[in-house]
């Protein structure tokens, strides 16, 4: 009895960090939820086979909520998007917490209930209630949910059309969402990959100048914050061997004079971070990563693609 006590404190202590600790980041712009998606900024974009709890909330903006405009990057004040869903490290934080609290009225007698015979008790009672209820809705998303999703196929490399992706997703424009449905081509698909491709080189490489050709002027704003945060710390992440592993089409659709189109790919990638004398400080020079993330791409007419947002999954 007494191991088992000493085993649920442990519990109790650890889980809460456990539950909190985010994932470790190097890869371009250390896994934040950055950028515009014109009128669709702050709405998430449609899930994905390959993404089923779908993109996290922009975190940061230049289109600040309810005024774009329709005919570009009309906005430039920041806005925020702060989300209460399981999963994210607030929420993970605050349900670790009161579930250690719980666990510990338990270990000293006063049960995980404990003190629900006066107001402030009762209001306990109903936190822990909540809290029950997240954790469950959790094991589900993280059990359940992918053991449904495992049998429902993801599709392979972006070599299909814009025609077999819009079949694949029927509906994605309805529900009221603001711009006019776009029909993609495999020359789309290629041109999203490479520029997946060619940003994580420029990101390597702390090309400025490269990456203005690549994403819009603000994302490239977020990427130079980035980089001259490295720069200032002795650190250069470098992101070699970019290989799209597999891409699906969120959404499609045109604004005024501007198209955009917002795709979940998953990327395996070399990733490490070295210091001034070349010595690795996170990450590994050999072994290969995976990350999933949904990228937002814009085009002017008779113009290409470039990057206009970047969001993790949910």
């Amino acid at each position: 009895m007494r191991r088992l006590c000493i085993f649920l404190l442990v519990l109790a202590l650890g889980l809460p960090a456990a539950l909190s600790a985010p994932p470790a980041e190097a890869r371009a712009l250390n896994g934040l939820s950055v950028g515009s998606r014109g009128s669709h900024t702050f709405s998430a974009p449609p899930r994905t086979a390959s993404s089923p709890y779908g993109a996290a909330p922009i975190q940061r903006s230049m289109t600040a909520p309810g005024s774009y405009s329709g005919s570009g990057f009309s906005s430039y004040g920041y806005g925020r998007s702060y989300g209460m869903r399981p999963g994210s490290a607030f929420t993970s934080g605050l349900l670790g917490g009161l579930l250690g609290a719980g666990i510990g009225g338990m270990l000293f007698g006063g049960g995980f209930f404990h003190g629900m015979h006066n107001g402030s008790g009762v209001l306990g009672l109903l936190i822990q209630l909540f809290l029950l209820y997240m954790l469950a809705s959790w094991a589900y998303r993280r059990f359940a949910g992918s053991a449904a999703m495992a049998g429902a196929g993801l599709y392979g490399r972006m070599a299909y059309s814009g025609a077999q992706a819009q079949a694949a997703r029927p509906g994605v424009f309805g529900g009221g969402r603001a711009g006019r449905p776009l029909s993609l081509q495999s020359n789309d698909f290629r041109s999203f990959t490479e520029v997946l491709r060619h940003v994580q080189a420029a990101w390597t490489a702390h090309d400025l100048t490269a990456l203005r050709s690549l994403a819009t002027p603000e994302m490239v704003t977020y990427f130079a914050e980035q980089l001259a945060e490295q720069t200032s710390r002795g650190l250069r992440n470098q992101v070699t061997d970019v290989r799209l592993e597999k891409g699906d089409l969120s959404e499609a659709w045109t604004e005024g004079t501007r198209d955009y189109a917002t795709v979940s790919m998953t990327f395996s990638m070399v990733d490490a971070t070295l210091d001034k004398a070349g010595r690795l400080t996170d990450g590994s020079l050999t072994e290969r990563v995976t990350a999933t993330e949904f990228w937002t791409f814009v085009r002017a007419p008779r113009s290409n693609w470039i990057l206009s947002a970047i969001q993790q999954v949910a």
